[in-house]
């Protein structure tokens, strides 16, 4: 009697550094398939309008108008393109899973699948997989591209437009630095104790420059120099040429310094913020950050409160994917009757309600009705809340 040759025995699942690699199933391979195929259409889609209507349309009228040269235009096209298909990612995230969901209702796949035994929520899983890898996305593409790339085209535009465009604030620095001072009543009061102006700066020395001292409640001290400059190793301003009037307290002069070098113990906060020229759609978290810390001693609350509100809006804005993923299946789930042309044009919509929602409570935010963290996440809150709502339904 003979045999053949042994079979193998069945391998065991794939390890890798003692960890059982995940396997993906059909149906996840599958509905992974068809969310990847809208998705990448709505990103082209949405990208491609909102290039034409934000960018194109204004480049076109500056070369025809401007002279703007055609090579520097398309130079300056493609930089701002990375912020166009980074609001792109929340939008083909809705309109992908619109379409998919909406495509396997309507050929009745989903009653199928559900026949097998597989719950809605479960087939949400590849949706909520991906809109969490475009969260992910979306968040680096704006810390680490889109930044820098909006930047860079706008400091090619306004020197093809303007002559060249200095990295800092070169004329009418003004700096107002405020402390919590304790009054004769024995309260704390928060009081202005300087103001900084300088006339102008070359990126290295201010010129013109006076500084007037309200640290004692009323102006004590003037400091008035031709130049000025920062010393990095003592940390103080060093003044040139200028006149020190110290003032009593019924105003007039008790003495008159005349000075060629004289060093002041001053904050270099005037000097960080003429270096700072950046819009927040040119920063990142961190450096907007960073600018807020160097103006909140300037006390310009209404400023404060919008920057404040850009630096959520920021952090709020990559999650906006998870909260359209779940809208859009569960729309999906429920259309009987889809197509692209109803998928695209649900998406609008409920994209075009989303930015009306931010623009409210941004605006809301701005004027001090809501606080900053509420005003940017409440459109997400919002948009979670409904998508939950609709899936939870759609299981029903």
């Amino acid at each position: 009697m003979t045999f053949g040759p042994a079979k193998p025995a069945a391998s065991p699942p794939a390890k890798s550094r003692g960890w059982y690699l995940p396997q993906i199933s059909v149906m996840d391979a599958y509905l992974g398939q068809e969310l990847t195929l809208p998705f990448v259409f709505g990103v082209g889609a949405f990208s491609s309008i909102g290039l034409s209507i934000g960018s194109l349309l204004y480049l076109v009228r500056q070369v025809a108008e401007s002279g703007l040269p055609i090579m520097l235009a398309l130079q300056i096209f493609a930089l701002q393109m990375p912020y166009f298909v980074a609001l792109a990612f929340p939008m083909s995230t809705l309109l992908a899973t619109l379409m998919a969901y909406g495509r396997l209702s309507d050929d009745h796949e989903i009653i199928a699948l559900r026949g097998c035994g597989i719950s809605v929520y479960r087939l949400f899983l590849p949706a909520l997989v991906l809109s969490l890898v475009v969260t992910g996305m979306t968040f680096l593409f704006n810390e680490v591209v889109v930044p820098s790339a909006n930047y860079r085209a706008s400091v090619m535009l306004d020197a093809a437009l303007n002559g060249d465009r200095n990295d800092f604030q070169d004329t009418n620095i003004l700096y107002n630095q405020y402390d919590d001072l304790k009054q004769p009543d024995g309260q704390e009061q928060r009081v202005l104790t300087r103001l900084f102006y300088a006339r102008e700066f070359d990126g290295r020395q201010m010129r013109g420059l006076t500084v007037l001292d309200f640290s004692e409640g009323s102006v004590s001290q003037i400091i008035s120099a031709e130049t000025a400059d920062w010393q990095p190793k003592s940390n103080r301003w060093r003044f040139y040429n200028g006149t020190i009037y110290l003032i009593s307290q019924d105003g007039s002069y008790r003495n008159i310094l005349r000075f060629q070098q004289h060093e002041a113990n001053l904050p270099r906060a005037p000097l960080d913020l003429a270096q700072e020229r950046r819009g927040t759609d040119e920063m990142n978290i961190v450096e907007l950050n960073r600018y807020i810390d160097l103006i909140r001693p300037t006390s310009d609350a209404k400023k404060l409160r919008k920057l404040y509100v850009r630096l959520q809006q920021k952090l709020a804005f990559p999650f906006v994917c998870v909260a359209f993923a779940l809208v859009g299946a569960s729309l999906g789930l429920r259309i009987k009757r889809s197509g692209k042309g109803l998928g695209l044009g649900l998406s609008v919509l409920i994209i075009f309600m989303y930015y009306v929602l931010l623009f409210i409570t941004g605006a809301l935010g701005q004027v001090g009705a809501l606080s900053p963290f509420v005003a940017a996440w409440s459109p997400v809150w919002v948009a979670l809340v409904a998508g939950t709502f609709l899936l939870w339904r759609a299981a029903r």
